[in-house]
């Protein structure tokens, strides 16, 4: 499993953001793509909010992949 954290600058970040900042995916449609098809999760459940706001201490998880959110 590949372990990434992001530092959040803000209050949150945007799920489709965050996939795009970490490298995860191209670009904030193709992280539009991935959640619709319900592969990402958000601390342990499915999100399918495309803009769901993530915030420092959630954990984001799709495929092999965990994205821990830190507060700057």
């Amino acid at each position: 499993m590949q372990q990434l954290e992001f530092q959040l600058r803000g209050e949150f970040v945007e799920l489709n953001q965050l996939l795009k900042l970490t490298g995860v995916c191209d670009s904030g449609g193709a992280g539009k793509a991935l959640v619709a098809e319900g592969v990402v999760s958000v601390d342990g459940q499915v999100e399918l909010r495309k803009t769901a706001k993530i915030r420092a201490g959630q954990v984001v998880s799709l495929g092999d992949v965990r994205i821990s959110v830190l507060k700057q």
